[in-house]
């Protein structure tokens, strides 16, 4: 017997089986985390032009918000990952949910830009507990054969959190303000982190290593980037999430200026090309599971391509069924790459898929600001073809370093 976080479990626990009720339990647990999560961290992007007006910044100021609190995540999942393998998965992602509800509710009482910029970075600071830990958490309590599929249940989660985020502060900054909007996206968050508290089973995969067993962080880290696969793994995160969000940060600048002109009302419900995510990345996974990993992937970025082209055209009805298969694509190769970070790891599996995170969030924060300065300079065909030369260049980096003959 091994002692873990609970006392009582072994290193022979073998994961939580499909069906069963702990499972379910898991799964809608992280869920309800995904929702709690990024509801908060991108309820800004959808009300930015407002944001812009109302602080008086430009579009790539106002971008910020979404920069900095991604930045911030970015650089606390590996802090997050070390205490979670202090005091266990669960306690620390619990942890995380409770800050970030604190700081979520001082941003919408902040009355300056350089304020909230602090603010933001410090919420999404402490909102990095939960991709810093949920697929490590994963991959000890749920069984090994059905962690893909329990891996993309989770990023479904996060898309609709995504969704709800943008979706909810639209609204109601039209009917009130941006600040009302912000905050009725926290209260909600609030509600689902309380879900997920209560939901969760009590943890059984976890093993706090022994003192003397412990690598050195950065050794561990090491490790893993000295690898091509685990580095190609990391730079689909940034790449992929880096095009993903110039997308979503920059359309609703588009949406507002001529030709089309419309409120940020109507442009809000263009989020709900998320729930497209929602599905791509469980189905992702479910076809991961007996396809391999790598073909899934590559195809998740091809159709990624084909979307951002497609927004190339002056058309609403287009540019909304372009942006429905980009987000198609690139969940159901987050879906992929995240997971397999986590189950590809050798050593430090926790540092390992907070290091994808890292990746992942840098590449939010820094592809997504510095895209700005191409929308805004160069217009949306330029910042359309980055996004295809940043997927283009994942997915060569993924055929080269990820051929293998094993599937995981």
């Amino acid at each position: 017997m091994t002692q873990t976080f609970s006392g009582v479990e072994s290193r022979d626990w073998g994961g939580h089986a499909k069906g069963s009720p702990e499972y379910r339990r898991v799964l809608l647990a992280l869920a309800c985390a995904g929702v709690a999560t990024f509801a908060q961290l991108y309820s800004p992007q959808g009300i930015l032009p407002e944001i812009s007006d109302s602080l008086r910044v430009g579009a790539d100021q106002s971008a910020l918000l979404i920069s900095v609190a991604t930045l911030g995540l970015a650089a606390a999942v590996l802090p997050w990952s070390v205490v979670a393998d202090r005091i266990g998965r669960l306690p620390a992602m619990r942890y995380s949910l409770i800050a970030a509800t604190v700081f979520g509710l001082a941003v919408t009482l902040c009355p300056n830009f350089t304020g909230l910029l602090v603010l933001r970075a410090l919420e999404g600071a402490a909102l990095g507990g939960l991709p810093a830990i949920a697929m490590t958490y994963l991959q000890e309590e749920i069984a090994p054969s059905h962690t893909a599929v329990a891996a993309g249940t989770y990023i479904s989660g996060t898309t609709v959190g995504g969704l709800l985020g943008r979706l909810v502060a639209a609204p109601v900054t039209g009917w009130i303000d941006w600040r009302w909007g912000v905050g009725v996206v926290v209260a909600l968050s609030a509600s689902a982190a309380a879900a997920f508290m209560v939901l969760t089973p009590r943890p059984r995969g976890f093993v706090r290593t022994a003192r003397a067993d412990r690598r050195p962080l950065s050794r561990v880290l090491w490790l893993n980037l000295r690898s091509p696969a685990m580095l190609a793994l990391y730079l689909q995160g940034f790449l992929l999430m880096g095009g993903f969000v110039t997308v979503y940060n920059y359309l609703s600048f588009r949406l507002k200026a001529p030709p089309f002109l419309l409120p940020s009302s109507l442009i809000a419900f263009l989020f709900l090309a998320y729930l497209a995510g929602t599905w791509s990345s469980r189905r992702a996974g479910a076809i991961a599971g007996t396809r391999g990993r790598l073909p899934v992937l590559l195809t998740a970025i091809v159709i990624m391509i084909v979307g951002v082209l497609i927004t190339l055209v002056d058309s609403l009805p287009v540019i909304i069924v372009g942006l429905v298969i980009l987000t198609v694509g690139f969940f159901g190769a987050h879906s992929i790459a995240s997971g397999w970070s986590a189950a590809r790891a050798t050593v430090g599996r926790a540092q390992a898929a907070s290091m994808y995170n890292l990746f992942y969030y840098g590449g939010s924060s820094v592809v997504g600001w510095a895209a700005g300065l191409v929308f805004t300079r160069y217009g949306w065909d330029a910042t359309a073809l980055v996004v295809v030369a940043l997927a283009v260049v994942a997915g060569a980096c993924a055929a080269t370093a990820l051929r293998s003959p094993r599937r995981s």
